[in-house]
């Protein structure tokens, strides 16, 4: 190392290391970023004792300079070094550790391997989706510039209970010819089908992982077909977007074309929200790679047990030590990159679970990370929404820690809802509990009126169309002879198993279907479903498809041809859901005084619910704040194989109802209107809506 005289005043060299200017660089910034005539790194390791950087020209597996960090470059556990003269354009770097070696205490320092920066806002190697890495390769990361323009676009910050959240994957959304896009399976193609979202009314989209991962990790091959990490839960790098999402290399504007189609996105009022996976990483367990969080500090990032193994409460190998400080810390951070530097509107957080698990593993009662990422100020506006179990058993649908901050992926809403709805029996009055609210596990004055978010399909599990299409799951396809994927679909296949000709089950069937939908927007919370759904789009019975690049798993667009009735019908449930303010919160009380909700059976205000009648009635009723109107809505679901007679509630004065909704009618939007004695016959298996004029 040569030192160099400082110039007073100016930001300079101070040393010489292989070549290279350098001085003592930011500390407080993690990462590597470009400064003035230079980049600063940063990064940080509690127990190592000897850390390097390593340049490279890019592509190239050999480093053309080696730094050292000097010791006076290290304070406390971070070491930092701005290197003068560097082109971002031109180099890509990567990290060797040093430090002591014990398996049984989970250090596991070894100066020969090249780390990837857990901080890197790009990583190298991963662009060409599909592409193995030579096996003697190592992920590296390059520099980012950062100067995209956001212009004038405000984020839109639509009320929780305002959101419709349309779940998607950002491959599997255009891949298939079919979605006739110019830049299939990417971000771009997202961005080309913005006018189909409008049209369909969503405004929010739910992106399956975009953090940088390898597909090729668990590459085998079934049947003569390649199956993958497709879904990609499985992070590499959590500050990085997955480069293979682009539609053409962005060298060192890496995410640009993610800024574009979240701005636009949200110039066209619609939000994005991101599926985030802090719960494991691609590293594995004690037989998976080592390529980043093993080198630095395994025994902080990782649940360990007292002999240095890996805890596995993510079913996927190892499992983050979230609730570390030093993790913490780290999480904290990238959501706020996430936040500030590609505006994203709020996180889903996969095996939300895990996030609250202490350092042994055992549930806390207030965990500090949740805790803090529900009142850090710069995730002040943004949705938090947990998937509230884990792999390990822990289920915490209706009790995960919440601060009024936390919404939660409703699974009970899901289970018992696709029970009720194809005449289960004894379950009347928890499906009306379900559709107002989950108010049994949501008290409101603890958490509020947001907590639930209703789904009754996701990408995990049985589309739409497949759950009134199959009895049993079909993932011969994964190579796993079937036995990965939920046995417990709560799915029926009207009486033939899979595809058929025969038009009275296929009619049945999207019957079943406009119930499903129709009961999913008529309900209190937030409503998601899965990307394709409004068009019946098919897995073919396949229930855990998260290995299929393919015709599995791409959206099927010709179906938007073949079902455009439901296209129709979803769209007109959308609009409907938004045009009655009173379904998604309460309002003032209506005029006719009426509780803002109420349950009902084939006689109004029959709040027993008898179970064997399998008819549920919700009355929704208020009076909207700026025009003072009354909004009443009335739905009935009839889950039965039978017609029944119902009787409405009695509206008084010159009220009428009027039927405006029957999905036993392919034309399913009505104007009938009902007499005086309120009663009408439900047809079997059909839901009706009727509204107060």
């Amino acid at each position: 190392m040569k030192h160099i005289v400082s110039t007073r005043g100016s930001l300079v060299p101070l040393d010489e290391i292989a070549g290279f200017g350098v001085r003592p660089g930011y500390f407080h910034i993690n990462g590597a970023t470009e400064v003035a005539d230079g980049v600063n790194f940063t990064i940080h390791s509690h127990n190592a004792t000897y850390c390097e950087l390593c340049l490279f020209h890019r592509t190239e597996e050999e480093p053309y300079a080696i730094l050292p960090f000097p010791e006076h470059y290290r304070i406390g556990n971070v070491y930092s070094m701005i290197v003068f003269g560097l082109d971002i354009e031109e180099f890509e770097y990567a990290y060797r550790v040093d430090g002591p070696y014990d398996e049984k205490k989970g250090l596991l320092f070894d100066r020969d391997r090249f780390l990837l920066d857990p901080y890197a806002k790009a990583v190298t190697g991963q662009s060409v989706w599909g592409k193995k890495q030579a096996e003697d390769s190592f992920y590296k990361a390059r520099v980012v510039r950062d100067d995209f323009d956001w212009g004038c676009i405000r984020q839109p910050n639509i009320p929780m209970e305002d959101l419709i959240i349309y779940e998607m994957h950002v491959r599997g959304f255009t891949m298939d010819s079919s979605s006739k896009v110019k830049y299939p399976g990417t971000f771009e193609g997202i961005l080309e089908k913005i006018p189909y979202l409008k049209e369909l009314g969503v405004n929010a989209i739910e992106l399956m992982p975009i953090f940088e991962f390898d597909e090729m990790a668990d590459l085998r091959e079934v049947d003569g077909r390649k199956v993958i990490n497709y879904w990609g839960y499985s992070t590499v790098s959590f500050f990085s977007p997955n480069t293979s999402y682009s539609s053409s290399l962005e060298y060192n504007r890496e995410g640009n074309e993610l800024k574009r189609l979240v701005k636009e996105l949200n110039a066209n009022g619609i939000e994005v929200i991101l599926d985030v996976v802090f719960n494991h990483t691609a590293e594995g367990n004690e037989k998976g790679p080592f390529f980043s969080f093993k080198g630095f500090d395994n025994n902080i990032y990782y649940m360990l047990t007292p002999d240095g193994k890996y805890y596995n409460f993510s079913g996927c190998g190892n499992t983050v030590n979230c609730n570390h400080p030093i993790v913490q810390q780290m999480i904290l951070e990238c959501l706020r990159y996430w936040v500030t530097t590609y505006r994203v509107d709020g996180f889903r957080f996969d095996l939300a679970s895990i996030l609250g698990r202490n350092e042994d593993g055992s549930p806390m009662a207030s965990p500090p990370l949740l805790q803090s990422l529900a009142f850090d100020p710069i995730l002040g506006k943004v949705k938090l929404i947990a998937e509230a179990w884990d792999a390990g058993g822990l289920y915490q649908v209706g009790s995960f820690p919440s601060w009024n901050r936390w919404a939660e992926w409703n699974g009970r809403y899901r289970d018992d809802m696709r029970r009720f709805l194809k005449g289960d029996e004894g379950l009347t009055k928890i499906a009306g509990l379900r559709m107002t609210g989950s108010t049994d596990m949501y008290l409101p004055e603890i958490r509020g009126q947001n907590a639930s978010v209703n789904f009754l399909n996701c990408h995990d599990g049985y589309t739409l169309y497949d759950m009134y299409s199959y009895n049993e799951k079909h993932n011969e396809a994964n190579g796993w002879n079937n036995t990965d994927g939920a046995n417990d679909n709560n799915s029926w296949n009207c009486g033939v198993e899979g595809e058929t000709e025969d038009a009275e089950v296929n009619a049945l069937r999207k019957k079943l279907c406009r119930n499903a939908f129709a009961a999913l927007m008529l309900s209190r919370g937030t409503p998601m479903f899965f990307a394709g759904d409004e068009f019946l789009n098919t897995q073919g019975g396949n229930n855990n498809a998260y290995c299929q690049d393919n015709e599995i798993s791409w959206i099927d667009w010709s179906r938007l041809k073949k079902h455009e009735d439901m296209f129709a019908f979803a769209k007109a449930m959308i609009d409907f859901r938004k045009r009655h303010p009173v379904i998604r919160k309460n309002l003032n009380p209506c005029s006719l005084g009426f509780p803002m909700v109420s349950l009902h059976s084939l006689k109004p205000w029959d709040e027993e619910l008898t179970e064997d009648n399998r008819l549920l009635g919700v009355m929704y009723a208020g009076r909207d704040d700026k025009g003072g109107k009354d909004d009443i809505v009335f739905v009935a679901l009839n889950v039965y194989w039978e017609a029944q007679t119902l009787e409405l509630p009695d509206l008084l004065g010159k009220w009428r109802w009027k039927q405006v909704i029957d999905t036993s009618r392919e034309k399913f939007k009505v104007k009938n209107h009902i007499g005086k004695d309120r009663c009408i016959t439900l047809e079997a298996r059909s839901l009706s809506v009727f509204v107060a004029e």
